[in-house]
């Protein structure tokens, strides 16, 4: 598989790490109109997409740009005939990440993910299968939290970093994953009520700090609390809670599962290179045999929905449905 990245910053050269790791795949070219954070890739640099597209001979699009241009650099790479891989959130507006699925689906040929790489690793999987099995009988509540920090300098090292436009905030930005990995255990979202505050950073427009109340489908609860105002930063938690059992993965680790702890598997530090490398070789797979991604468009537009509800919730001071965010009420 011929691969192009576009975006040349952090996350494309983590997706770079990645795909260096697949036998399956060749990076051969690189967009990005700085040509000094294109030149690190060491293949073929374009200033733009769309010139890379015209010009080099690509399977499949990796978008590593600015969350708010996701949308429509996609769009761009379907159009093209390419097979896409979006980094995470699919982008900032729910209304062009929905027109995105609709264009993804009238193109069943061409493979689209959206990166959920915490989807594939063991300790989700672990608890993923525990839930399905029953092993945790009714699932009744969860908990989340993202205790992270982010110095001002992190929100001025770019003009489109911590923008409604462009990125979002802790909860778009950071917590996105985490909001995934609860629709994966527990379902689909009814309704949001959220608080959301900018209390530590004065070079943002969005928020650094939320704490939301998650209903589900099903009836089940869960609390949902992220920010990048919590110095020095502390690991990622989430518990789920059934009337068999609960789980409890801290740090992308499996620390409890059933009715005991469990001895933690050790973290490897490659641990943000090695997620994306697992979706990648689902993506590849997908491909390969015809079939849908395991992460595929609609996944994104669900979780982009309930960060879209939280949004909607915080700024009315009530209760938002996910249905209505969808429904574009």
């Amino acid at each position: 598989m011929k691969v192009l990245i576009t975006g040349g910053g952090i996350i494309g050269r983590n997706h770079a790490r990645a795909l260096a790791r697949l036998p399956s795949a060749e990076l051969v070219a690189v967009a990005d109109p700085s040509t000094a954070a294109a030149a690190w890739f060491g293949v073929k640099t374009y200033e733009s997409q769309a010139e890379a597209l015209a010009d080099a001979d690509v399977d499949l699009v990796a978008i590593c740009t600015p969350s708010g241009t996701h949308a429509d650099l996609a769009a761009e790479a379907l159009h093209a005939g390419k097979h896409i891989v979006v980094e995470k959130p699919l982008d900032v507006s729910l209304p062009r990440a929905q027109a995105l699925a609709i264009l993804a689906a009238s193109l069943p040929g061409q493979v689209f993910s959206v990166i959920s790489q915490h989807r594939f690793d063991p300790a989700a999987l672990a608890v993923a299968a525990a839930v399905t099995r029953g092993d945790l009988g009714l699932i009744t509540s969860a908990t989340a939290t993202v205790p992270w920090w982010r110095p001002e300098s992190y929100y001025g090292s770019a003009q489109w970093r911590g923008t409604y436009e462009m990125d979002g905030g802790s909860t778009m930005n950071q917590g996105i994953h985490t909001i995934d990995l609860l629709r994966m255990f527990l379902g689909d979202v009814s309704d949001v009520t959220a608080f959301a505050g900018r209390l530590a950073h004065n070079t943002m427009e969005t928020e650094d700090v939320t704490a939301a109340a998650i209903r589900f489908a099903s009836g089940a609860l869960a609390t949902f609390h992220s920010t990048t105002a919590a110095f020095p930063g502390q690991p990622v938690r989430l518990q789920v809670h059934g009337t068999g059992g609960s789980a409890v993965i801290e740090d992308d680790v499996l620390t409890f599962l059933g009715s005991s702890p469990v001895s933690p598997a050790e973290k490897p530090p490659d641990a943000f290179v090695l997620g994306h490398y697992r979706q990648y070789e689902d993506v590849f797979a997908a491909i390969r045999d015809q079939r849908p991604p395991a992460v595929g468009v609609e996944d994104g537009v669900q979780a982009l929905a309930i960060v879209a509800a939280l949004y909607r919730s915080a700024a009315a001071g009530r209760a938002v449905s996910v249905r209505t965010v969808l429904e574009g009420e």
